[in-house]
């Protein structure tokens, strides 16, 4: 199975080939097309934050396969060439390779986080809702405005949520097991607010975001203008006999 991006054919940008590897394991494969020039020309102009994404978007597999990027580290690489490639293999315990539940779950788990890095790479935009209207359809409805102030990516939300597990960082409250369907609320908290930062800089979801809790949220940011770390937090919970 081979999957490249849909306004790319496979010769000129990154593809990602999927085959049985032994009896219970997939290999995955992404390399460049022999016609991408102008792609890895626009990767070279990747900014430190979607270098930053990338590589983070590469470790978050490498906790569930085995990665391997000839010739360089899982921490630094960059895409140079068209030479660059990432092998993956990834095990199947209990559903053999050819079985459509495995191959879900390799796409899942493998081929759509490389991808995405290769996307965060090359620069595709967040997709916006074509259907929202940014004029009120109402007097006195609510309007779109576009305001300069420094961004959070809305990409940094899933990577931190798919790095530390959907759960609260501080009491360990798992949304979706207590709410079912309406558990998506957890947040994503910086540990260096954004708004302290003298300049914009790349944010690393494994190490400077945390998910929470809209209630550990809110008690962290009760101490202005340094919010209380997570482990300040869970000693207050501890020492309040709540742990």
């Amino acid at each position: 199975m081979r999957i490249w991006f849909n306004d790319l054919d496979e010769k000129r940008g990154p593809v990602a080939e999927l085959k049985p590897h032994g009896l219970k394991s997939h290999g995955v494969s992404l390399g460049f097309g022999s016609f991408s020039a102008q792609v890895l020309e626009q990767i070279s102009d990747a900014s430190p934050e979607d270098i930053q994404l990338a590589r983070s978007l590469v470790k978050s597999v490498a906790r569930s396969a085995e990665i391997d990027i000839p010739g360089q580290s899982a921490d630094e690489w960059l895409v140079q060439d068209g030479g660059f490639r990432i092998e993956a293999r990834y095990r199947h315990d209990h559903t053999l390779p050819h079985e459509d539940e495995s191959l879900t779950e390799t796409c899942r788990e493998v081929i759509i986080p490389l991808m995405a890095a290769m996307a965060e790479l090359i620069g595709y935009d967040v997709v916006e809702d074509p259907s929202a209207s940014l004029t009120p359809e109402v007097e006195g409805g609510l309007s779109r405005a576009t305001v300069s102030r420094r961004e959070r990516n809305p990409r940094n939300r899933l990577l931190c949520l798919r790095i530390h597990g959907a759960y609260c960082g501080c009491c360990g409250l798992d949304p979706e097991s207590r709410y079912g369907h309406a558990g998506s609320i957890l947040e994503v908290h910086h540990l260096e607010p954004v708004s302290m930062l003298e300049h914009p800089r790349p944010y690393d979801p494994e190490t400077d975001l945390i998910p929470l809790c809209p209630n550990c949220h809110r008690a962290v940011h009760t101490r202005r203008p340094w919010p209380l770390t997570p482990h300040e937090l869970a000693a207050y919970m501890e020492e309040a006999g709540h742990a």
